[in-house]
């Protein structure tokens, strides 16, 4: 490539190459008064009065993306809603409002109580929901001090750059205008990312202090599949560029169109490529970008941002929503999983040192086996009611035991339903998640309990290389790529295979066209992602010759790290004249 000139490196979000002048995103400062009041009951009518107004533009916001856009954006705005309903929040200001503390800093201190602990949670989606709560409670605040926190508008195309974008940031965005996003924070599962993600713009994000100095109206060339910001280029460097963006373009223009196309290798044979989904708002997108089926259903929507347990009759409604956008096609369940914390006060979980290697996904068996019992219950029921090929598996498993206790309860519920007069599927799959390391090194014991394992990356990886992926000095090691992970995966998929079991993959590395051939060398059946990510895969998969990936995956696994996998990989991929 021509001289780089000025480039700033960070995290790639989404992928994509875009050009354009910047923008830049910049939220109101709010300075927070302290005081002491004399009239408490006045204070507290004060913040009812500004929650009241917040939840007002909430909804209007909330109307108006679902009027914009059929991606899930509006969903987040009924999770704000949400929290703008929280008792345990107002509960926690009304208390320092009492004890004679202003509206103003009650309320934020809650705030910041309740977003510090969510961002503890081991789950990136989770934890990034903290930048959810800041941005209701700077709302809440703005109608306390009578300031108004106003979107940005655009009139023309641009590239967006701020610090960690928040849904009041980007719900007056014109999406037409936006070219990419770039932030100084944030990460993978922001609301930047999953943002970009849905409308199909490449992100960087994590790139520092610096990328805010960049004037307003400078040109930048954004490469949201390396995570690089290039600033000012030379007109050497521009139009190398514009090259590789027109290249891209057409990729995925060709891509798109053959979208609903079964995925089928040079050789001629048939991949499985499914999508990752979270909720029923976001369902249709799998089967609009060609997925033909699911193989991560997060169930943790259900359990979020609500005052007590969904009940079973809430349950079947929310999955026989999803599960009718798949009709005959495999639909892969993750029963909850979530770790310990105080943002859903109702499960009353412990607080943990350490979330991460805690009481979370079927460890809490011991101890909430009636989660479970209920969640099972309304799966089976969901599932008789609708046509999908149902699959469901259990997260964190370490242990031979614990698969055997899940199973065990799963029977439990179909027996009692049966005996209820209630109809369950004939046939139902039980998998695991292999996540844990434990889990990768006991699969040939494990597999012959199972019917199909399912590789989620983002963890397997953090816990083998101990890495905490959501640290921003150490998050650029926790590379799915790196040797010791695809041992891990190569044993798995073996042990699998030796019990004629199948093996899905539903990490982030299952939408990465440069790990495409490796997987399927290593003998991948089914490939699970962002539905985005699935035209692009597929189309990978029709350039693919079998033998030529096998031959691959024993090169790469016996370098020496990631960066190694990925340089021969990506010389792989370039000479099948692929721009990805």
């Amino acid at each position: 490539m021509a001289n780089k000139g000025k480039v700033l490196s960070g995290i790639p979000a989404a992928p994509g190459l875009a050009h354009g002048k910047t923008v830049i995103v910049k939220q109101q400062k709010l300075e927070i008064p302290y005081f002491e009041v004399k009239d408490r009951n006045a204070e507290i009518d004060r913040l009812h009065s500004a929650i009241d107004k917040a939840r007002t533009e909430v909804e209007a916001l909330k109307n108006s993306v679902s009027e914009r856009t059929e991606s899930n954006e509006a969903e987040i705005f009924e999770a704000h809603n949400m929290i703008l309903t929280d008792v345990a929040l107002f509960d926690q200001a009304e208390e320092a409002i009492e004890g004679g503390t202003n509206a103003e800093k009650a309320w934020m201190d809650a705030i910041e109580f309740f977003a510090q602990m969510m961002e503890q949670i081991p789950d990136e989606t989770l934890s990034s929901r903290a930048v959810d709560i800041r941005d209701v409670g700077r709302r809440v605040v703005g109608h306390l001090l009578g300031v108004r926190v106003v979107g940005t508008e655009l009139t023309e195309p641009s590239v967006i750059i701020g610090d960690d974008l928040t849904p009041s940031d980007t719900a007056s965005l014109d999406k037409d205008l936006v070219l990419a996003f770039c932030t100084a924070s944030g990460g993978p599962t922001s609301h930047t990312a999953i943002l970009a993600k849905a409308f199909g713009l490449p992100a960087v994000v994590g790139l520092g202090e610096k990328i805010l100095a960049i004037p307003e109206g400078e040109l930048v060339l954004v490469d949201g599949n390396q995570g690089d910001v290039y600033i000012a280029p030379s007109e050497e460097l521009l139009s190398e560029f514009l090259q590789k963006e027109e290249a891209e373009a057409e990729m995925m223009a060709t891509a798109r169109k053959a979208a609903q196309a079964p995925a089928v290798t040079a050789d001629g044979e048939y991949v499985e490529v499914v999508a990752n989904v979270g909720g029923v708002q976001d369902a249709p997108l799998g089967i609009m970008n060609g997925a033909e089926g699911v193989g991560l259903f997060r169930t943790e929507f259900l359990y979020l941002d609500r005052k007590s347990m969904p009940t079973e009759d809430e349950q079947i409604e929310a999955y026989t929503a999803v599960f009718n956008n798949y009709p005959m096609m495999p639909v892969v369940v993750r029963m909850l999983d979530i770790g310990g914390d105080k943002m859903i006060p109702y499960l009353n979980l412990p607080e943990e040192l350490n979330p991460f290697l805690g009481w979370r996904g079927i460890r809490m068996m011991d101890g909430a086996e009636e989660i479970f019992l209920t969640q099972f219950r309304a799966l089976l029921q969901a599932g008789a009611r609708t046509e999908v090929d149902l699959r469901i598996m259990i997260p964190m498993v370490s242990g031979v035991a614990e698969v055997r206790a899940a199973k065990a309860l799963m029977k439990a519920a179909a027996d009692a339903l049966v005996s209820e007069g209630k109809a369950v599927p004939e046939k139902v799959q039980f998998g695991i998640m292999v996540e844990v390391p434990s889990a990768a090194l006991l699969a040939d014991r494990l597999a012959k309990d199972v019917d199909f394992f399912s590789i989620g990356t983002n963890d397997l990886t953090q816990y083998t290389l101990a890495v905490d992926r959501t640290n921003s000095k150490v998050a650029h090691l926790a590379n799915p790529l790196n040797p010791a992970v695809l041992a891990l995966i190569k044993r798995t998929i073996d042990c699998a295979h030796a019990e004629g079991k199948w093996v899905g993959l539903c990490g982030e590395l299952a939408g990465e066209p440069i790990a495409a051939p490796i997987l399927l060398g290593l003998g991948l059946d089914e490939f699970s992602m962002s539905p985005a990510r699935v035209p692009i895969i597929k189309q990978v998969m029709r350039k693919l010759h079998r033998d030529a990936c096998q031959h691959l995956a024993e090169v790469v696994m016996a370098l020496g790290d990631d960066l190694e996998v990925a340089r021969v990989s990506k010389a792989f991929i370039d000479d099948l004249g692929l721009p990805f």
